[in-house]
């Protein structure tokens, strides 16, 4: 599976540079122990079964250090590592490769993380029709990249912040007065913008039904109020799941015929990838 990378390129290149600005500072004290020209070469290994994510960012690291530096990928993207399988080789300037070697696999482990933890929820509902959406509870810096490693690992993405769609919550509606009045306000003011509307009660879905919305989220319904919630909307606006959402739950949720999930453990309670890099040639 090859999933494209909509992420720009300048903004990879800056991620990568402040990045090692934090790490390097002035000067890698260590590698100084490493003759300058040093020529090495060495191996990328998972040490566990995982879904790759963030090459791109792993490759910037390298080439921002030296240029010169060749990298040799055996998977993409998106690809299912096994343990202990060797995912890329490196070849260069040992003191380059050793400079740069947390800051590339800080980038490539956390989003391989993000990666692999999705493709956990993605598998329990594959054979069902239901979205796995992610949310806005990233890594602070590291939104776009944990969105696109949820793309690796079989999610779909949300939102991207507060400037791409509308979701309205009890406190916009509060400030508006209703949940019509929230409704007609954002309709125009921005009449081409999706806007859902996040309801927690079946009170409050006979009244955004009422309503020109696109989505309506069900916060932390029941399994039977979103049942219930399925038949009543009839299919007008698509339904969203959402508040609490486990692997346990999950599979249950998706089988009451909402639309759409979203799970904000898909990005923010993720486990960083074991991955290791050896010299093999110095």
């Amino acid at each position: 599976m090859t999933i494209q990378n909509f992420i720009p390129a300048n903004f990879i290149t800056s991620q990568v540079k402040l990045s090692l600005l934090e790490d390097i500072g002035q000067q890698d004290l260590t590698a100084d122990l490493i003759p300058e020209n040093a020529i090495a070469k060495a191996r990328l290994i998972s040490r566990q079964d995982a879904v790759l994510c963030g090459q791109d960012w792993f490759n910037e690291v390298f080439k921002q250090l030296d240029p010169s530096i060749q990298i040799h990928w055996f998977f993409n993207d998106a690809d299912l590592l096994r343990e202990n399988a060797v995912v890329c080789e490196l070849s260069g300037n040992a003191r380059a490769l050793l400079s740069g070697e947390r800051t590339a696999m800080n980038f490539l482990q956390t989003f391989s993380g993000t990666a692999t933890h999705t493709k956990l929820y993605a598998d329990i509902i594959k054979d069902l029709p239901v979205k796995l959406l992610d949310t806005r509870k990233t890594l602070p810096g590291l939104r776009l990249g944990q969105k696109y490693a949820v793309r690796c690992g079989g999610g779909v993405n949300h939102r991207f912040g507060l400037y791409d769609a509308i979701l309205i919550k009890e406190n916009h509606i509060l400030a508006a007065g209703s949940i019509a009045a929230a409704v007609a306000q954002a309709k125009a003011l921005h009449p081409n913008v999706s806007i859902e509307v996040e309801v927690e009660s079946m009170d409050e879905l006979h009244q955004v039904l009422n309503t020109a919305v696109d989505i309506v989220l069900l916060d932390n319904f029941s399994l039977e109020m979103l049942r219930e919630a399925v038949v009543i909307a009839q299919g007008k606006v698509a339904l969203e799941a959402s508040g609490g959402i486990n692997k346990e739950t999950l599979r249950s949720i998706a089988e009451t015929g909402v639309d759409r999930i979203s799970v904000g453990q898909l990005t923010k309670d993720l486990q960083a990838v074991d991955l290791s890099m050896r010299f093999i040639d110095l």
